[in-house]
């Protein structure tokens, strides 16, 4: 299970790594109105070039969801989020952008139960 209080204290540890999925500005630019395959690639090539402590995060087909999101699972962590390939990056809540959590996890419970149960 992923504890970021565990992570924060070896962040010079070689065996911890910081997984980068987005990039919204790059040298004063604003990229958050690029679709997130854009964003992506810009990325990857940043990365291409980082410390080995820094990884990029592919983007995956969504037929890969159900299986990416069982081992989450199974690895105890909160859940995965999916993100149209087209989207853009907007802050807050998004249809394009949707976060799947096992049931066993608090916030899902929480949820569920302030909005009746539904």
């Amino acid at each position: 299970m992923a504890s970021f209080d565990r992570i924060r204290y070896r962040r010079h540890d070689a065996s911890v790594f910081l997984f980068a999925f987005d990039l919204i500005e790059l040298n004063g630019d604003d990229l958050r109105r690029d679709p997130l395959v854009v964003r992506k690639a810009m990325l990857a090539s940043l990365l291409s070039r980082a410390s080995p402590g820094l990884r990029f995060n592919e983007h995956l087909d969504e037929k890969d969801g159900p299986l990416v999101f069982a081992h989450a699972c199974k690895m105890g962590l909160e859940g995965i989020v999916s993100k149209r390939r087209d989207s853009f990056y907007r802050s807050g809540r998004s249809p394009d952008w949707i976060k799947s959590k096992p049931q066993r996890v608090k916030a899902v419970k929480r949820e569920a139960k302030d909005d009746g149960g539904r």
